[in-house]
């Protein structure tokens, strides 16, 4: 089975970065997500899961790092979600975790919604957003 790869080019910045890796299981996707045609650039990620899962049937180990992403895009991770937890749930192993700015409180909750939604087992992990914590010296130029 061949790798799924996705590069963020210059003119298509509205897609996000995706490597679904066949030998290993590993699959990230990251950047922003606001395609013009969501359905059909989601709908390549889906297909190339569910040919992993039937044919390969190894461990997947998923991880998201959006920092942004528009209504249509969050149905399809939603998708994406449920697809990993139905194979949870048929004896197939996943890992999945989701790295996010602790400063963004919307991105927190719409990442809480899809995972309480999906039941999938996500481990948020807060990620950079140090800004509100940094102690500015009055004496430093």
């Amino acid at each position: 089975m061949e790798n799924l790869y996705i590069p963020i080019l210059e003119d298509e910045y509205d897609k996000p970065f995706v490597h679904f890796k066949a030998d290993t299981g590993e699959c990230e996707i990251s950047g922003e997500s606001f395609p013009e045609k969501t359905t059909e650039f989601y709908d390549r990620l889906l297909k190339w899961l569910e040919r992993y899962m039937k044919e390969v049937k190894g461990p997947i180990d998923f991880t998201i790092r959006l920092s942004y992403f528009n209504t249509s895009s969050s149905k399809r991770i939603l998708q994406l979600m449920i697809l990993l937890q139905t194979y949870v749930e048929a004896g197939g192993r996943v890992i999945s975790r989701w790295y996010y700015d602790p400063e963004d409180l919307d991105m927190e909750e719409d990442i809480e919604d899809l995972k309480v939604i999906s039941k999938l087992k996500l481990e948020m992990i807060p990620e950079g957003g140090e800004t509100r914590f940094k102690k500015y010296n009055d004496d430093e130029d």
